[in-house]
């Protein structure tokens, strides 16, 4: 599910300050290339054991992410439910206090990146 004005995308960052900023929220960089990047957060659901993945799509507007002085664009926000073995679904429900956890975490993100 692409989550809708999170004021996160358009935000152009250096790669290095991306990183970083993500990286104090819980992010993750998994999925990387020369030119694009995805920033991941897992949130777990002890409710019905499921795992969620907020997810951040990037790219690089002004170098390659092999430097760190690289600029990155966000592209897009979304969440989805991760399935077994590695795989997402991005169609099923939400649960609430995953969704909430989810906004903290982007806000946090975005007053880093401000």
């Amino acid at each position: 599910m692409i989550i809708e004005n999170t004021g996160l995308n358009g935000v152009k960052s250096e790669l290095h300050h991306l990183d970083e900023s993500a990286e104090k929220v819980g992010f993750v960089r998994w999925q990387w290339e020369y030119y694009r990047a995805t920033y991941d957060l897992k949130l777990e659901d002890h409710v019905n054991g499921n795992e969620y993945f907020l997810r951040i799509n990037t790219r690089a507007v002004e170098g390659k992410l092999e430097s760190p002085h690289a600029v990155l664009d966000i592209e897009a926000v979304y969440i989805g439910r991760a399935t077994f073995p590695h795989g997402m679904e991005y169609e099923s429900p939400i649960p609430q206090a995953i969704m909430n956890t989810a906004t903290q975490r982007i806000e946090q993100l975005k007053q880093l990146l401000a």
